[in-house]
């Protein structure tokens, strides 16, 4: 018979992630659907100055909440990480509603991700249905993930690295094109001709606001970075390492290809189903260019699903652990893999599968809008609790130059980083393409923190202890 404290172990996850996992999990969290193929329509619909705007303004967004999440994730390292930061420095309410709507969230944009890899798939088989590629991805990722933790870090990290060259050469390749140093099957040198002035914003000013939630949803995934601190080696190590590349992957990979991309294509070539990425290469004459980099897209688009996956299945095994989901999530195989977390997770991700009913853009646009509002309300989450948890240190006497990581300049990031979120819900309800989501989303938030309140708070003692420990 085991002993407690052999219990315990037997009923935790294992720290199997090193240095090398942890930042490429970062790195191609944020490198997938968002970069390939909304990037392109964000400069549709924005133009190429509305793009670099917005694109600068979420970084700065999210290098707010990661250096709040990293604070908290070097100090408590554990799996859930936001969630239960939420439970025990805001409200159990909190971190129930939280833990539920980054679900939905993450579980949509895997679904995201399968639509993405299906449409991709029409370049090669364009006679077979969509649906069937969701469906065969679906399978392939579940097995991924259905392995232990260490297999499937490693094969994220071969993934990002393909990522990671693929959008290098992009670039280099991109900037030759634009001073002419290689030449473009169609069209003249452009230089910086589609960069003028005059058509920098072709749809005004108040459009980026609205194309936020384009952004918001392609820089999902740095978030990873707290998900998997309890899986991860020396956190208080690795952690801040990861977060302060943060930076330097947004400018290096979204603004240069934002850059590339409008100084060669005027902003009304750039569509959403055929990513500019291939186009460009095509141009270039690269051979096999469009095989070539409808592979490295495919790849991105499934290593994003399969983090998805990861972050979702975590998620629901740290809420069963707190109470706030059936205690039959929070079971382990011999792997230690949350196995029921993963399969009730593949099964709301099926909402991919609903391209085989409805046009496969509409799908896309609408799980990537519910997608980026349940993660925008996932960060005001992150920055309030940083914010109570560095008072309520402070209160019982601890002393803030003993923290190992320390968010600067407290408490204007996580203040502004709240009122930034806040101002990007409030301009989506002057958008109807998107009120909808709006609605839905924020009225699900709404609905958690009801139901927590009227049917679990009395009996669920678990997180009631979490909230008022120290």
């Amino acid at each position: 018979m085991l002993s407690k404290g052999e219990q315990r172990q037997d009923h935790q996850l294992n720290r199997s992630m090193k240095s090398r996992h942890l930042l490429m999990l970062s790195l191609g969290g944020v490198i997938g659907t968002g970069l390939f193929l909304n990037v392109g329509f964000t400069i549709n619909q924005a133009g190429p100055g509305g793009a670099l705007i917005g694109y600068l303004f979420g970084g700065l967004i999210l290098y707010m909440v990661m250096n709040c999440l990293g604070e908290l994730a070097v100090y408590m390292p554990v799996t859930g990480s936001f969630q239960t930061y939420a439970t025990r420095f805001i409200s159990p309410s909190a971190g129930f509603s939280l833990g539920w709507m980054y679900f939905v969230g993450s579980a949509a944009t895997a679904g995201v991700e399968f639509t993405a890899a299906g449409i991709l798939m029409q370049h090669w088989f364009p006679h077979v249905p969509i649906w069937i590629w969701c469906a065969v991805f679906m399978v392939l990722l579940f097995t991924l993930n259905a392995l232990t933790t260490r297999g499937f870090a490693e094969a994220e990290f071969w993934f990002a690295s393909i990522k990671v060259i693929a959008v290098i050469a992009f670039i280099v390749i991109g900037v030759a094109a634009i001073f002419g140093m290689i030449p473009l099957a169609d069209r003249p040198t452009p230089q910086f001709t589609n960069l003028a002035p005059s058509g920098l914003f072709p749809a005004g000013i108040s459009i980026i606001f609205v194309t936020m939630m384009n952004v918001i949803f392609s820089y999902q995934g740095s978030e990873l970075v707290g998900i998997a601190a309890g899986e991860t080696e020396s956190p208080e190590k690795n952690i801040p390492r990861a977060i302060k590349t943060i930076l330097f992957r947004i400018i290096v990979f979204y603004i240069a290809s934002i850059i590339v991309l409008s100084a060669i294509f005027p902003s009304t070539e750039l569509g959403l189903l055929e990513s500019p990425f291939v186009t460009l290469m095509n141009l270039a004459g690269v051979p096999y260019a469009a095989g070539i980099m409808n592979f490295v897209i495919l790849t991105a688009i499934l290593s994003v699903g399969n983090s998805c996956l990861y972050a979702s299945t975590r998620l629901l095994w740290s809420m069963s652990k707190e109470g706030m989901a059936p205690k039959l999530f929070g079971r382990l195989t011999k792997n230690k893999v949350p196995f029921n977390a993963l399969v009730f997770t593949m099964l709301f991700s099926l909402l991919s599968l609903l391209t085989s009913v409805m046009e496969a853009d509409a799908v896309f646009v609408l799980l990537m809008s519910i997608a980026g509002i349940s993660v925008t309300i996932s960060w005001m989450g992150i920055c309030a609790s940083q914010l109570m948890f560095r008072y309520r240190y402070v209160k019982a006497g601890g002393d803030v130059a003993n923290l190992k990581f320390k968010t600067p300049f407290y408490p204007l990031i996580p203040v502004f980083c709240i009122i930034f979120c806040m101002l990007i819900l409030v301009f989506l309800a002057f958008d109807p393409t998107q009120r909808a989501g709006l609605l839905y989303g924020v009225g699900f938030f709404i609905a958690c923190m009801i139901f927590y309140k009227l049917k679990l708070s009395k009996s669920n003692t678990v997180s009631s202890e979490i909230s008022s420990s120290p």
